[in-house]
């Protein structure tokens, strides 16, 4: 396609939105009605993900480590334990904690009345265990209780496992929703779009009875599509994008060194501003390209 003509299509397309004022209006007016909710929607289940992955990545393992009176001999005793447990292919991370450190816990969270204890302290040291996949805690649980030096292994056998359903079921139903409101986003937009163009059947038919080519009454109707997705888009971005750094800002500190966490602005305003104009652009072009398809036919 000539230079020319590519550029023709341009001012063809941007006069149309002028000529055609009230349904160029109506079409931005359905796309920014429909992305602001799909950037909305779109923040919070990618903030309820988060929290679901967090909520994974915090079960972790307890083992309890024999208690062994030889000072020499535990510690060669527990030194053998790590490596078996890093051993592990399924393991990630193994953190060690003394029975000082365990004790100093427990007086922080109930009180000083058990710093009794430090002088006969009662309690095993404890290594604490992460599994790469945190779905496989329990496996790597059992396997750990089956060796040396091991006097206990506590991962909330029965909790966990209730945890891990309730985040499946959760995501699976944030991915149906998901998909329903972006099936019914290509719907709306694309048959006011639509609309749009059967209004100006005229003028495709007139086009084509002066013998021009598919192409070339095609590609405005296109262009303007993609206009209509892009101006659309700008607002739900701006909305979604002042909304969610307010909220930020306000819930961050609050949140700080809390177990849940929200996702920083940055990336997540760039993804999702990115993903509603990507959006606004595809079903602008791809309703343009098909609605205007049927009067092609003369």
């Amino acid at each position: 396609m000539k230079g020319r003509t590519l550029s023709r299509h341009f001012r063809e397309s941007f006069k149309s939105l002028g000529r055609n004022n009230w349904m160029t209006l109506a079409s931005i007016s359905a796309v920014t009605v429909t992305l602001l909710l799909v950037g909305v929607f779109a923040v919070i289940m990618l903030n309820l993900n988060k929290v679901a992955t967090d909520l994974e990545n915090d079960v972790e393992i307890r083992v309890f480590i024999d208690i062994i009176p030889d000072q020499k001999e535990a510690k060669l005793a527990e030194e053998q334990l790590i490596d078996e447990i890093h051993n592990l292919p399924e393991v990630a991370e193994v953190v060690y904690s003394s029975k000082k450190d365990e004790l100093d816990k427990l007086i922080k969270d109930f009180g000083d009345e058990l710093s009794l204890y430090e002088q006969n302290n009662p309690l095993h040291n404890v290594l604490y265990v992460k599994a790469v996949d945190p779905l496989q805690t329990a496996q790597v649980a059992e396997k750990i209780a089956t060796f040396d030096n091991t006097y206990d292994v506590k991962y909330g056998e029965g909790k966990v496992e209730k945890l891990f359903n309730y985040i499946k079921i959760s995501r699976n139903i944030g991915l149906v929703l998901i998909l329903g409101l972006l099936f019914t986003a290509i719907f709306l937009i694309s048959n006011t779009i639509r609309i749009t163009i059967i209004a100006r059947k005229d003028e495709i038919e007139i086009m084509k009875l002066v013998g021009a080519t598919n192409s070339f009454v095609r590609i405005p109707f296109v262009l303007e599509g993609m206009w209509l997705g892009i101006l659309g888009s700008i607002i739900p971005m701006i909305v979604v994008s002042v909304v969610y750094y307010n909220i930020y800002i306000q819930l961050a500190p609050r949140l700080k060194g809390e177990l849940l966490q929200i996702l920083p602005t940055t990336p997540l305003l760039y993804q999702v501003n990115g993903l509603l104009i990507l959006l606004g652009v595809f079903i602008g072009v791809w309703g343009s390209f098909m609605s205007v398809r049927k009067f092609l036919k003369i």
